[in-house]
């Protein structure tokens, strides 16, 4: 008992900063969220569709600043000062949140003459004194949900232009007196109201209605069966349906140790009860949904912050990203196969699956929103326009054709389910937007890209090498909207000068920033994972980064070679592919130790299959030949000892 409370605590440690608000949004407080969340969400729809409701349409830098209120006053009362402090909220709480409010809304009013007036660079002192507040108040919010690191992070950013004059090298920027910064970060267009807030209030709250929207209306439990249905009888079913449907949640919510705690709770002591081992069933639980950020068609925040970086539709990110994820899961999916058939493992109880047939019958609706969400983005193009049309659609037939159906009372839990997604997205990326507006205004970010290309000095590789493993180190505990953010505008220029094609190179540091939480020694979503294994989350860590290993080979092999997010000539975009898909099936094969057709093999058997999926890797007809040959030899090699 006492080994599951302490589980239990260690759950809740890691959940908090990303998601501390749901047990303090209950009374006064729950209301008052509603309330703005409605307001929020109705202003969003209003703004985006130039619906002109009530007759007036706010220009954008005042609905920023309005919508930047609404939801960082509601971090204030969703998470508190001090972890685990879930009481009543304190009246230092509610007045922060008024505060808030207040300076927003006072910048709000005076919208046109920041933009007219330049108050970016000279405001009056009354407004210098609110874009104070809202540096202080931004940076607080972010603390509480964000968490110790991300803050430090971002504020040591929020003040280096004070200093910047005094660094060295590369760091050196032009000074800013306290008062510039402050008016900078609040008043300017690159920090608080840049682009990570023009991305939420354009694009993403639409999207994440759309997720509540599968969530309140019971699509979770759907896929969670569906995943069930179609893979829990096979060998190892349920590490197959863990994959698939944290996968799925991981797309939606973007948040990687959320999605750990919400499937994982469920997964991982079915994984455990069909006799995977602790540690493995946390590991398998820890990649899938770290994967989840880069799995289309939604893939968190981040892929909207991305198309915006790029200036592309988000189409164009979401067809990029989609060979790279399935390679990630179908790694996953043949390695838990492949474990799964090396130690006899069979499937769950038939008693515990459901059957396909009424499952599909029962949810069909939320498949067709899905598919129509995906067309109306890849077909129709309608980036601004596709979750909300999804949205109604998913409604109308459940309403239709759902024995759960959607009422008033559902209307209210979409709300204010929105609502508390929406003010952990601004609590966090607002705070970020420091670190965008600090290497904006002192050009510290382009110098770190040119000294970096220096260094290299032309060589691609080094370049990468370099890339990845700053990259690696900067996401260590932080969020990946966060840690792309950064990597975005310092890494980012530096490999797309390095002659290496844009979007390849943003998913590339996309890639290895997420690595860090299935690699020791953090490895946050491991260590969650392993909190309700109950097993070692060293062990899990460790298993996590031999289970992800095809997440350290992808980026290097699509950002090398761009037919993998689908540039290119038809013909190369299919033989790349297709050898990718061969060379990740070797590698599971070598990585666990059990080959279709032979069963168990041999460590020099691995060896040789781990040769040839990196030939494999490699362009080229030579190296394809030689990759091909490793998997004969092998074959052929079981087959003549088992004549003799």
């Amino acid at each position: 008992m006492a080994d599951t409370s302490a589980a239990q605590a260690d759950i809740e440690r890691l959940l908090a900063p990303e998601d501390g608000g749901r047990d303090r949004l209950t009374g006064p407080s729950y209301a008052v969220a509603l309330g703005f969340g409605t307001i929020g969400i109705a202003l969003t729809v209003n703004q985006t569709f130039n619906l002109g409701l009530l007759g007036f349409t706010m220009i954008d830098t005042a609905f920023y600043y309005i919508i930047l209120g609404l939801f960082l006053s509601l971090a204030f009362l969703a998470y508190p000062a001090r972890k685990g402090n879930l009481g009543a909220i304190p009246a230092y709480d509610w007045a922060l949140a008024a505060v808030t409010l207040g300076s927003t809304l006072f910048l709000a009013w005076n919208g046109g003459r920041i933009v007219a007036e330049g108050w970016d660079i000279l405001a009056p002192t009354s407004a210098t004194i609110m874009a104070g507040i809202i540096c202080l108040l931004a940076l607080e919010a972010l603390r509480r949900a964000g968490g110790p690191v991300l803050f430090t992070l971002c504020a040591v950013f929020a003040v280096y232009p004070l200093f910047s004059e005094r660094m060295p090298g590369f760091l050196w920027g032009p000074s800013l007196s306290l008062e510039e910064v402050v008016r900078a970060h609040a008043m300017g267009v690159e920090s608080i109201i840049g682009v990570p807030m023009r991305t939420i209030a354009s694009l993403l709250v639409g999207f994440l209605i759309f997720g509540s929207a599968l969530v309140v209306t019971g699509g979770g439990e759907f896929f969670m069966a569906l995943a069930t249905a179609l893979m829990g009888r096979s060998r190892g079913g349920p590490a197959k349906v863990a994959v698939l449907s944290s996968g799925f949640f991981g797309s939606l919510s973007g948040s990687v140790i959320s999605n750990v705690v919400t499937t994982g709770q469920i997964t991982i002591p079915t994984m455990k009860r069909t006799g995977y081992p602790p540690h493995y069933a946390a590991a398998v639980e820890a990649c899938a949904s770290t994967g989840g950020a880069l799995m289309p068609p939604v893939m968190g925040a981040v892929a909207f912050i991305m198309a915006e970086f790029l200036n592309v539709p988000y189409s164009t990110v979401m067809l990029a990203a989609v060979v790279p994820a399935l390679l990630y899961y179908g790694a996953l999916l043949l390695q838990v196969d492949h474990f799964a058939a090396r130690t006899g493992m069979r499937g769950q109880d038939p008693t515990e699956i459901p059957r396909l047939g009424p499952v599909f019958l029962q949810g069909w609706h939320f498949l067709f929103s899905l598919v129509l969400l995906t067309y109306l983005l890849l077909v129709m193009k309608r980036e601004a326009l596709a979750p909300y049309i999804a949205t109604l659609v998913l409604l109308a037939t459940t309403m239709l054709f759902s024995k759960r159906g959607f009422g008033l009372i559902g209307l209210r839990d979409l709300t204010i389910d929105t609502t508390r997604n929406i003010i952990n997205i601004v609590a966090i990326l607002a705070g970020v937007g420091f670190i965008v507006g600090s290497l904006s205004y002192t050009g510290v970010g382009g110098a770190f890209s040119r000294e970096l290309l220096q260094f290299a000095g032309g060589n691609v590789y080094l370049l990468l090498i370099i890339g990845a493993f700053t990259s690696f180190l900067l996401g260590m505990g932080m969020t990946s909207s966060a840690c792309y953010i950064f990597l975005a505008i310092t890494l980012g220029p530096a490999l797309v000068g390095g002659g290496l094609n844009p979007i390849a190179s943003h998913l590339f540091i996309l890639y290895w920033g997420l690595i860090s939480f299935i690699t020791p020694p953090v490895a946050l979503a491991a260590i969650a994972a392993a909190a309700i294994a109950g097993a070692s989350s060293w062990q899990t860590g460790v298993a996590a980064m031999r289970l992800g290993m095809v997440n350290f080979v992808v980026p290097f092999l699509f950002v090398l070679n761009p037919t993998l997010i689908l540039i290119g000539a038809p013909w190369d975009i299919a033989h790349d592919v297709t050898t990718a898909c061969v060379a990740v099936w070797l590698l599971a094969s070598s990585f666990e130790g059990w080959l279709y057709g032979i069963g168990r093999i041999n460590r020099p058997a691995r060896v040789l299959l781990l040769a040839g999926a990196a030939a494999l890797l490699k362009p080229g007809w030579t190296s394809d030949i030689f990759g091909l040959a490793m998997l004969v030899l092998v074959y052929g090699g079981y087959l003549v000892a088992r004549r003799k």
